[in-house]
């Protein structure tokens, strides 16, 4: 395992919710971040831990190589990959995401 993929690994099982996101959650740097941030928000998220993989290349890479998905926003919670920003609007109105988010 690379130190990214170790350093991730360490990020998502040490936090309770994880995004992954371009940009950051005051400033999102494109339309899917800013609605995972949004859903997120929604649900009642206090402690949310975001990552801006735009500010590192290999993060972006790797967290990809990750999850095995192709697209960033990449939501984790305890330490598993729930999905990207439509997975999240999905689960949102369906109410799958708040009560995750309770556990």
């Amino acid at each position: 395992m690379s130190d990214v993929q170790s350093w991730i690994k360490e990020t998502v099982t040490g936090n309770p919710v994880v995004l992954f996101m371009k940009g950051t959650a005051q400033f999102p740097q494109c339309g899917f971040s800013g609605r995972a941030v949004q859903l997120l928000k929604a649900s009642g998220v206090e402690n949310l831990v975001t990552i801006n993989v735009l500010e590192d290349p290999e993060v972006r890479q790797g967290v990809k190589d990750y999850s095995n998905w192709p697209t960033v926003p990449q939501l984790y919670i305890k330490g598993e990959f729930v999905g990207g920003s439509d997975i999240m609007n999905e689960m949102f109105e369906s109410g799958e995401l708040q009560a995750l988010l309770k556990d």
